[in-house]
């Protein structure tokens, strides 16, 4: 069991789409909790997923313009800690300069 923290800018329909991201695969989401964290929001989303689409799914919410950040990380043993982000770490994404300049173009 894996566990996602996006951090995303609240515009119509981000979050629907960082959603549509694992239920396109067919995967079930037993924890989903969006909420606001300072002029930010952050959904933090626990999968059942392999290598494969642990990278699948960061690249789908990294090409969504308003999503900023993807850290991912083994679920801890209680829900509770889902909320701390010590066990999480950022994913890596080799073309945000692209998706940076992208996001000014799509927001001018």
């Amino acid at each position: 069991m894996h566990a996602f923290h996006i951090r995303y800018h609240n515009t119509q329909g981000t979050l629907m789409r960082i959603l549509n991201a694992a239920s396109r695969r067919a995967l079930d989401i037993p924890y989903v909790h969006a909420k606001a964290s300072g002029p930010e929001h952050k959904a933090t989303l626990l999968l059942e997923v392999n290598v494969k689409q642990i990278g699948q799914l960061c690249r789908d919410w990294h090409a969504i313009v308003d999503v900023t950040d993807v850290s991912v990380g083994a679920a801890p043993e209680s829900r509770d800690d889902l909320d701390a982000e010590p066990w999480a770490i950022s994913h890596p994404y080799t073309s945000r300069g692209v998706r940076d300049a992208s996001a000014s173009a799509a927001r001018a």
